[in-house]
């Protein structure tokens, strides 16, 4: 089962003797330190993402050696014009103290990735550096996807349980396991992983403020969704409003903005809307006696 899954992150990498020797394990020559450039990126994490998917530990552990060597590219456009980065190091990292909406400890795989210095490359790089391309994706090939409510490989069959739904008060999601090989990371323009956040540095703000961020994007998103199934209700009459509220929770925001302006407009047509003053028209003889009053 391929998979691809986004997440932001990216810092510059100080560039140090070992960094040259694996970076000089892939190029075909050794390269100096004015040469390169290195920065760091958030390839994907065990917390539970937009898709109601999420890494194991031991997956993110599995993936972190098969993603040495592999290319940065754009959009997931596989070309060999596309590639403009590659990673040399990866490295799974613990955060103490935070734990996942799953209830264990949060780590993530961090990826150290490198480009040769070129006139063709300066643009990217000062992109990267002014914090235009930090968003990043992976493809990877995994095994199995675990229900997380019976235990169910559902690369094997469809246990019935709707991810992101509730079942006896707990939440359904699947758990990716068992990786078989890492394809890429791709620069994109929409992550996936909003919780994962940024790589930390003083460049990118505070973790405070970064949770601050995905709470109002994941709040933004339950009303956008309430109010596609508001509207869908309103333009007709005859949906079922419990399977409405399920497809919406599994759309993305394009598809949810989409759908908003479009039962927004059959809203309208079938309820027009109405001014509360309705004001006369026809002709009115004049009243002689209420001249007095006029100025």
């Amino acid at each position: 089962m391929k998979i691809v899954k986004e997440t932001v992150g990216g810092e510059n990498a100080a560039v140090t003797a070992q960094d040259l020797e694996l970076i000089g394990a892939l190029a075909r020559k050794p390269l100096g330190a004015e040469e390169v450039y290195t920065f760091s990126v958030r390839l994907c994490d065990n917390e539970i993402d937009r898709d109601f998917e999420r890494f194991s530990r031991q997956t993110l552990e599995q993936l972190a050696p098969m993603f040495v060597g592999k290319s940065g590219i754009f959009d997931h456009q596989w070309s060999a014009r596309g590639q403009a980065a590659r990673i040399y190091k990866t490295e799974v990292i613990q955060e103490p103290g935070r734990v996942t909406r799953a209830g264990d400890g949060y780590c993530w795989l961090k990826g150290y990735a490198y480009m040769v210095r070129t006139d063709s490359s300066r643009d990217l790089i000062a992109e990267i550096e002014g914090g235009i391309k930090k968003e990043v994706s992976v493809g990877c090939a995994i095994e199995h996807a675990i229900c997380s409510v019976c235990g169910c490989d559902r690369t094997v069959s469809d246990c019935g349980h709707e991810k992101g739904q509730e079942y006896g008060g707990q939440m359904c999601w699947a758990d990716l396991e068992g990786a078989k090989d890492a394809y890429e990371f791709s620069f994109v323009a929409v992550p996936a992983q909003p919780a994962a956040g940024v790589v930390k540095s003083a460049r990118w703000g505070s973790a405070a403020r970064l949770e601050e961020e995905a709470a109002l994007g994941r709040k933004y998103l339950e009303d956008l969704r309430g109010e596609v199934v508001r509207l869908a209700l309103l333009a007709d009459r005859e949906l079922d409003g419990r399977a409405m509220k399920s497809l919406a929770g599994k759309l993305s925001h394009q598809e949810l903005e989409e759908l908003r302006r479009s039962y927004a407009r059959r809203a309208e047509e079938r309820l027009p809307l109405q001014t509360q003053l309705c004001y006369e028209t026809k002709h009115v003889a004049f009243d002689e006696e209420n001249r007095a009053f006029l100025g």
